[in-house]
């Protein structure tokens, strides 16, 4: 009896997966869309553990379902995929990484998906398991018709779609072989500039993403200089495809905020002295070929200015300013006739001519950390009678004319404190706290910074008292935490009362600092000997 043609045929490309390999193979034969609609086609490429007798097993238990190509190994996922379209039969195709693996209902889903709009490349939503990134903003919503050119999509440029055959076989859609890094991109860049419709389903967790334990996906074994080759390939393959304009930029933004940035990380200082300069000159290349100005300004500020210095060749300058930026945090921030700069190296060097325009910041290109510098200067507490208030001098690394940027204390934290020193950005919008006692700033001693000086007054009150500093600066606001810098504030007693106070001011586990104020006891029957008990124990911890 001949088996009907498959809905579905999903192509596993296997080297060395074991044993990732059995929960994948398991995920797939047990997918809702039954057996019977289905075909796995999975290519050995040369793979010297089990591997091979495991895809073998499977063959023998689900016969007509499991084909099995075993070849000597080609060096990467290329090759396998290429062999398995050429016996691929179903009317859509899917590729999966053979340490990973599918929700249950993932392609019964998929292909429901792409019957009903006539979709040519549907993605299902994925996420990353055992610490493996997966880009999430295309994943916020489903939606039946999306563009290559105005969604996230060129953040997920991964082959771990469902794909139309009919159009795979059209355009004669293939793998390049010579790519160790990134080969499915091209392939989907061009699936996906020539699909009529493009669906994403965000409501069902379709793919999961494995990071081996040893970290040996392919991915992560890839050097710098072999990852620039590859992606200078990719972008010339979308160039040929992708006239110039807005939408090329929309695809190439990713590879210059992604691939090429990810050259230039913290990483980028520890190679030898002609790696570096082999990496500028390369990112140089496309810098000078794609790197549009309407591409650039769109860009954060620290990605354009590193592109910058790597297109000018200038070495020196970036390795210091990724450096200064792992020690400080972003630079500070110089404000100018109206416009924020942040002072990265080359800055204003006359050697390098860069323009001011690559340092300003704009909008939601300001760097989510603040520069070393901000927090604490000075802390000191008073009380007069039931009056009690704290005095705060901290430091911001603002320059320039300080009148154009917002500054104030609050005695209110905003949610989800800030998890790192120097600050972080608050989402648009976001209703402040209101202003907390009296404030007034003044340059500080270095010049290099403003101090913000603020006398708070503290409620006798249950609750903790978290101060922040808030920043407003070129449309962005920073929450700023308040440092002690290990150095606490005096413990305050208010004796005179029936129900004693205290207040104290600590460097918390984040190094925030949290200003508490609470009752010691609260009034009740037999109130003086409790109290003398309890100032007794005080006493002693206090003489520890």
């Amino acid at each position: 009896m001949t088996r009907p043609r498959p809905d579905v045929t999903v192509v596993v490309a296997v080297y060395n997966t074991m044993p990732y390999l059995t929960e994948c193979l398991n995920s797939l034969v047990g997918q809702s869309i039954g057996t019977d609609r289905l075909e796995i086609v999975a290519v050995d490429d040369g793979s010297t553990d089990d591997s091979g007798a495991e895809l073998d097993r499977f063959a023998e238990r689900y016969p007509g379902v499991v084909k099995v190509i075993h070849q000597a190994n080609s060096g990467g996922p290329a090759a396998p995929s290429n062999r398995a379209l050429e016996v691929a039969t179903g009317r859509y195709v899917y590729f999966i990484g053979s340490d990973d693996y599918l929700g249950s209902e993932a392609l019964k889903r998929m292909v429901t998906c792409a019957d009903t709009h006539g979709s040519d490349v549907v993605v299902g939503k994925m996420v990353g398991t055992n610490g493996r990134y997966v880009h999430q903003a295309l994943f916020k919503k489903s939606d039946p018709d999306i563009s290559l050119y105005d969604s996230a999509l060129p953040f997920t440029l991964a082959n771990t779609k469902l794909f139309r055959r009919d159009l795979v076989e059209e355009h004669k859609l293939r793998f390049p072989e010579d790519l160790p890094v990134g080969s499915d991109q091209p392939f989907t860049i061009e699936a996906c500039v020539r699909a009529k419709k493009i669906s994403v389903l965000a409501d069902y967790t379709f793919y999961y993403a494995v990071k081996r334990g040893d970290a040996s996906n392919i991915t992560y074994r890839a050097n710098h200089l072999s990852r620039l080759r590859c992606t200078e390939r990719i972008m010339e393959h979308a160039a040929g495809l992708i006239e110039a304009g807005p939408q090329r930029d929309a695809v190439f933004k990713r590879h210059f905020t992604w691939e090429l940035a990810k050259l230039i990380q913290d990483d980028f200082p520890s190679l030898d002295p002609a790696t570096r300069t082999e990496v500028c000159a390369g990112i140089a290349r496309l810098a000078d070929a794609y790197f549009t100005d309407a591409l650039r300004d769109s860009m954060d500020v620290k990605r354009r200015v590193r592109i910058a210095l790597a297109q000018r060749g200038a070495v020196d300058e970036l390795v210091r300013a990724i450096e200064d930026e792992a020690a400080h945090g972003a630079p500070p921030f110089l404000l100018e006739d109206g416009r924020a700069y942040l002072r990265y190296p080359g800055f204003r060097d006359p050697a390098l001519g860069l323009p001011d325009r690559l340092f300003e910041v704009i909008g939601e290109s300001v760097p989510k950390q603040l520069a070393d510098g901000t927090g604490l200067v000075s802390a000191s507490w008073e009380q007069h009678g039931q009056d009690m208030a704290v005095s705060l001098a901290v430091r911001v690394p603002v320059t320039g004319e300080t009148e154009s940027a917002s500054v104030r204390l609050a005695g209110k934290a905003m949610p989800k404190s800030a998890d790192k020193p120097g600050g972080r950005r608050v989402p648009v919008g976001t209703e402040l706290p209101a202003l907390a006692g009296e404030l007034r700033r003044e340059p500080s001693a270095d010049g290099e910074g403003t101090v913000l000086l603020a006398h708070i007054p503290v409620q006798p009150t249950r609750a903790k008292l978290g101060v922040r500093a808030y920043l407003d600066v070129a449309g962005s606001t920073y929450e700023i935490p308040v440092q002690t810098q290990g150095v606490p504030l005096p413990l305050a007693r208010r004796w005179r009362e029936i129900v004693p106070y205290r207040i104290s001011a600590t460097a918390n586990a984040k190094g925030r600092l949290v200003i508490t104020t609470a009752p010691l006891w609260e009034p009740s029957p037999g109130a003086g000997k409790r109290l003398r008990r309890i100032l007794s124990r005080v006493k002693r911890k206090l003489t520890r």
